[in-house]
C-alpha cells in the first residue's frame, strides 16, 4: 500500500514537472491590442473634476515584454473632449461665464508597465495581474465651438487676444502637447493566445488650453462689430454671458486659471493577442 502510495506521489510529481517545463519553455514576447472606452476633460470649465459628460476614446497598442513583470508599450489613442459651463449647477460664475468646447485628441504615448504578479499567458497559476503604467506622451487637439449651429475652430479667432497687437504677450498657443501618462490596470489571460484587461489612464499635459480658456478677458483685442453693425463672431465668442444676461466679460477680468494646466483620462478594456517564441528546454 505505501509502495503504491508512493508510486502515485511519484507519477504526480513528474507530471508536474514535466508541464512546468514545457510551460517555461514558452516564451511570452510581447502582444499586440485594441481597447475601447471612455474619455473625461479637467480644467477651466470643469474645475471640480466632475465625471458626468463621458465621450468615446479608442485604442491600439504594442507592448514588449522584458521576463514576466517588466514591459515597454507604445500606444496611440483617439479620444473626444468637451465640456459646458451649463454643466456647473452649482456655480452662479462660471454659468454666467457660458463657455463651451469640443475637441478630437490624437495621442501617441510610450509606457513602462509593471505587473505586479508574475504574469504567464496559458498558465492557470500566473493568469491574472494588476500592473501600473507610466509613460511620456504627445497629442493634437484644436478647441471647437458651435455658435447658432455653426461650428467655429476657437484657435484662430485669438478669443483671450492672441495675435493682437494689443497684447503682445499673448501669442497664439500650438496644437501639439506633451502629457504625462499615469494609470493602473489589470489584465488576466484568458488563454494563451488571448489576455483580456481593463485599465484607466490619467494624463498630466503641458497646455492649459484644451477648452480655449486660460487668462483674462480681452474684449478690445479685435473689431467686435461688422461694417453693418452687427457683432463679429470673435466678439459673440469671447464673452457669452450675453445670451445668460448682462455681459460679464470685461477687460482684464479672469476668464480661466492659468496656473494650473487641463487634464484629461480615459477608461478602456482592452484586448490583446499574444506573441511567443519557444526556448528549448535544459537536458537537465
Amino acid at each position: 500500500m505505501k509502495l503504491l502510495s508512493l508510486f502515485t506521489v511519484s507519477l504526480l510529481l513528474l507530471i508536474q514537472t514535466t508541464t512546468q517545463a514545457q510551460m517555461e519553455s514558452i516564451v511570452h514576447e510581447g502582444e499586440f491590442g485594441i481597447g475601447i472606452g471612455a474619455a473625461h476633460y479637467f480644467g477651466d470649465i470643469n474645475t471640480r473634476a466632475r465625471i458626468n459628460r463621458p465621450k468615446p476614446a479608442v485604442t491600439a497598442f504594442f507592448r514588449k515584454q522584458f521576463g514576466n513583470y517588466i514591459a515597454l508599450r507604445v500606444g496611440a489613442t483617439f479620444a473626444q473632449l468637451g465640456y459646458s459651463d451649463i454643466y456647473n449647477k452649482d456655480n452662479e460664475y462660471q454659468q454666467r461665464r457660458n463657455l463651451s468646447f469640443n475637441t478630437n485628441i490624437w495621442e501617441l504615448a510610450v509606457q513602462g508597465d509593471f505587473n505586479f504578479f508574475k504574469y504567464v499567458p496559458g498558465d492557470p497559476l500566473y493568469a491574472f495581474t494588476p500592473y501600473v503604467t507610466i509613460g511620456l506622451g504627445a497629442f493634437n487637439y484644436d478647441p471647437y465651438t458651435y455658435l447658432k449651429g455653426q461650428k467655429y475652430f476657437l484657435r484662430p479667432l485669438g478669443t483671450e487676444g492672441q495675435g493682437s497687437p494689443l497684447y503682445p504677450d499673448r501669442k497664439q498657443y500650438s496644437t501639439m502637447a506633451m502629457c504625462l501618462p499615469i494609470g493602473v490596470g489589470i489584465k488576466y489571460s484568458l488563454t494563451d493566445k488571448i489576455n483580456l484587461g481593463l485599465e484607466i489612464l490619467y494624463r498630466f499635459t503641458t497646455t492649459d488650453y484644451l477648452d480655449d480658456v486660460s487668462k483674462t478677458y480681452a474684449p478690445d483685442a479685435f473689431a467686435q462689430t461688422l461694417p453693418d453693425g452687427t457683432p463679429t463672431v470673435w466678439y459673440q465668442l469671447q464673452d457669452r454671458s450675453y445670451e445668460t444676461g448682462d455681459p460679464i466679460g470685461i477687460k482684464g477680468r479672469q476668464r480661466g486659471y492659468q496656473n494650473q494646466k487641463d487634464q484629461y483620462v480615459t477608461a478602456m478594456i482592452t484586448a490583446s493577442f499574444n506573441l511567443t517564441s519557444y526556448r528549448c528546454p535544459s537536458a537537465n
